[in-house]
């Protein structure tokens, strides 16, 4: 073994591990980041980027056929080949991460490809392809170790050819049917997806659609993927699963068996923290997460960031956390983490975008609750809009305070819709002057207006 000394060592160099390593690279401390995959992390390669391909493309199909309602007639023949080609060529450069490797580097960093392990206070080992490597870091170490898929343990899944995101997202050809296993964001995006390319859909959902988000969302996409063919089977569980060389048998409590050429397993992430050794500084190797403090210390000369301190499995709050992070470590002044407006947006078509609590969420935290809600279709764009048009935007209010808590746009732009929502969130904006704006018109955000109104109608 070699021993090598830095500033301070990332372990993980997702989204926020490479922005916190190239910022304190950059501000003059020296800085050794380590991966075991692609730099970047699952965003740019498996996730975030090379999914939304897929969605603008099936999207597109989409439209197509909503030309009969609004302009006419159109004729579209679906070929996945355009889709692959640009994940390949512009999301992911054919999941090669040099690009993103020499960026780093050129910020004043140093990389080692391996895997990483607390081995001793201020102590990582590196497993690399050539044998182990054992660095010091003076000032601090930074975990952002992301997640990797987990598959249930269901009699059989382990020993068939199963995909997880990484594999749906490297696809050339589209199967002929797919069986998805899970209701959430990951899972209902990739259903709907292969639906309008032309895949049998079957969803198995253990509970419900978009179980984290408010109720109606789960039934607004529910609907509509139906209507787009997707089998939709909420509240089942599946007791066995096995393949024959050529497709997926899938047994689920209630006697009935599915087939399909392939089967996706989008039913969670998990950390492994064992692997990490964060056992070797006192915490809790068994724990599916790290608590960290609003300053992102996980311990002495420790800090955690992303995915593993369960704040939201999103780029967006690995960022954010990164940051402040670095900031930590840098000595500059810098402010708490605040989760009051974490946004998150499900990419499916109607985009449901969610800010802040759930009704139910709020209530179980003792909030004084009052709601209000509008359909999208009845307000004028919605109305304008005509096929495509499903959704709402509801609003949770904290009636002693007078402020919005929470909130959910689903519709066409819904995520787009959703940033006016998180501002007043994040802001407290009292609801009686959110009543007092003037919103353009006709506009989809413009249905807040009457969301607004239904909350003054509750409070009469």
């Amino acid at each position: 073994m070699t021993a090598d000394t830095f500033d301070v060592v990332v372990i993980g160099m997702g989204p926020g591990g490479e922005a916190a390593a190239t910022r304190l690279s950059r501000a003059g401390l020296t800085v050794l980041g380590v991966e075991g995959r692609l730099v970047g992390g699952e965003c740019p390669y498996y996730a975030c980027v090379p999914t939304k391909m897929m969605i603008r493309a099936a999207n597109t199909l989409a439209e197509a056929g909503r030309v009969g309602a609004l302009a006419g007639s159109a004729a579209v023949r679906p070929d996945w080949g355009h889709v692959a080609g640009r994940i390949r060529a512009e999301a992911t450069d054919n999941w090669d991460d040099a690009v993103a490797v020499a960026r780093f580097e050129k910020a004043g960093g140093r990389f080692v490809r391996g895997w990483a392990r607390i081995s001793a206070p201020g102590e990582v080992t590196v497993d690399t392809t050539t044998g182990s490597r054992v660095f010091q870091a003076t000032q601090g170490i930074v975990l952002n170790p992301g997640t990797q898929p987990a598959a249930p343990p269901i009699p059989g899944l382990a020993d068939t050819p199963y995909w997880t995101n990484r594999e749906a997202v490297a696809v050339k050809e589209v199967p002929s049917s797919l069986i998805v296993f899970g209701g959430g964001p990951v899972a209902s995006e990739f259903a709907q997806v292969f639906a309008r390319f032309g895949s049998s859909v079957t969803m198995l959902v253990r509970s419900r659609l978009l179980s984290h988000d408010e109720p109606e969302s789960g039934e607004v996409l529910g609907e509509v993927l139906a209507s787009e063919g997707v089998t939709v089977r909420t509240g089942v569980s599946v007791t066995r699963v096995a393949h024959d060389g050529r497709r997926f048998t899938v047994s689920l409590d209630d006697g009935v068996v599915h087939h399909a050429e392939q089967l996706l397993v989008a039913t969670g992430r998990r950390a492994d923290l064992a692997a990490l050794g964060v056992g070797n500084l006192g915490l809790d190797e068994q724990s599916p997460t790290i608590e960290v403090d609003e300053r992102m210390r996980a311990g002495d000369r420790l800090w955690a960031i992303g995915d593993v301190t369960g704040r939201g499995a999103f780029t967006h709050m690995s960022m954010y956390q990164a940051d402040i992070a670095a900031s930590d470590i840098l000595g500059a002044a810098t402010r708490a983490a605040d989760y009051r407006a974490v946004p998150r947006v499900t990419f499916t078509d109607p985009e449901v975008g969610t800010v802040g609590v759930t009704e139910a969420m709020a209530r179980a935290g003792g909030v004084s609750v009052r709601t209000g809600i509008t359909r999208v279709p009845s307000s004028s764009r919605g109305w304008i809009h005509k096929a495509g048009n499903d959704g709402f935007i509801k609003l949770v209010e904290d009636a002693d305070r007078g402020v919005l808590v929470g909130a959910t746009s689903v519709g066409p732009a819904g995520g787009e819709v959703l940033g006016a929502l998180a501002v007043a969130i994040h802001a407290e904006v009292p609801v009686r002057t959110l009543r007092d704006m003037i919103f353009a018109y006709p506009t989809f955000h413009g249905a807040i207006a009457a969301a607004l109104k239904d909350l003054g109608d509750q409070a009469d």
